[in-house]
């Protein structure tokens, strides 16, 4: 279909197909829900201003790419690196207090599972969707160069044709192949050798749902050991946006008995799903004082083990399918 300054009237008709999708595009290119949000908003306000100047040369879906692609490459001057706790800093000792939560906009974070668009396979993509979003593919992204993220993005999730992605990035086919040669290892350094996606489709149903209920129970009853039993040896546990984090089953131990399970909490879980991973939203109600609520990421091993707890503390449920509040 030719669009012209005569479909204006019908600009959100147009957009609405390939919304979702953008939206995870910038997150991935962002490592930020609110910065995604921030960036297609840019994007589609640039690309309502531009529709009169398409000529259709490229298809509809390519063009709004490019205008996204570019929003989120100007964001990323003005914003720091998001990072996880483990990117950020060494691990604290369990025995000492948790630091303070950090203020500025440095906390890679949570997105929702239902808010990944679900497209077909493209031979040209190397990673799924679901894949795509997972923490630490996204953590792996923010270790590149912005202009690499982009290249890869666009050719490996997307699907996109290298002079497709040329065009994007405005440069030469060459040049994108070069840039996608170095992000491939630099991220394939950085993530591990099996995917969740992988990993829970390995594990199958019902294994998946044993571990999960198994967790719940061990959780709202405090049970230390029965959690420990869970993890790996060398399993981690973080809470952006405090900086703190924990690696080794006795660092996790003491921190669990000191913080989470320490008297006087009321616990109570239930279970969403994030990021294309195990999510489970945390409540602990004291006997007296303010309640809290968390939403924990589960990164599992292919034996089923527990390689890593993060906890986005304070972060908002609803979108997680997750009760707002904690549930009686």
């Amino acid at each position: 279909m030719s669009v012209t300054a005569s479909n204006r009237d019908s600009f959100d008709e147009l957009i609405t197909p390939y919304r979702s999708e953008l939206r995870a595009h910038c997150y991935r290119m962002l490592g930020s829900v609110h910065d995604a949000d921030d960036a297609l908003q840019d994007a589609l306000l640039r690309a309502w201003r531009g529709l009169p100047r398409f000529e259709g040369r490229s298809s509809l879906r390519s063009w709004l790419y490019q205008i996204a692609t570019n929003s989120c490459l100007r964001l990323i001057e003005r914003q720091p690196r998001r990072v996880l706790p483990i990117d950020y800093g060494p691990p604290t000792d369990a025995h000492d207090e948790p630091a303070a939560p950090l203020v500025e906009s440095v906390w890679l974070e949570p997105y929702p599972d239902e808010a990944v668009a679900e497209s077909s396979a493209v031979p040209e993509a190397r990673y799924e969707q679901r894949e795509s979003v997972e923490l630490a593919f996204v953590a792996a992204l923010q270790h590149l160069p912005a202009r690499q993220r982009a290249v890869l993005i666009l050719r490996d999730v997307l699907g996109f044709s290298g002079a497709e992605v040329a065009t994007t990035l405005d440069t030469s086919p060459e040049a994108v192949y070069s840039a996608l040669q170095r992000a491939h290892k630099t991220v394939d350094q950085q993530l591990p050798e099996q995917s969740q996606q992988a990993t829970l489709r390995s594990l199958g149903d019902a294994r998946v749902k044993e571990l999960v209920s198994n967790y719940v129970d061990a959780w709202e009853r405090g049970d230390i050991d029965a959690i420990v039993a869970m993890l790996t040896e060398e399993a981690t546990i973080a809470m952006p946006p405090v900086p703190s984090w924990y690696t080794g089953i006795a660092q996790v131990r003491v921190f669990l008995a000191r913080i989470p399970f320490a008297p006087g909490f009321q616990r109570r879980v239930r279970v969403g799903r994030a990021n294309g991973q195990l999510a489970l939203g945390t409540y602990n109600t004291p006997e007296a004082g303010e309640a809290h609520h968390a939403l924990q990421l589960l990164t599992l091993t292919p034996e089923g083990r527990i390689a890593a707890i993060t906890a986005f503390v304070g972060v908002e449920l609803q979108p997680f399918g997750l009760p707002a509040v904690a549930p009686a």
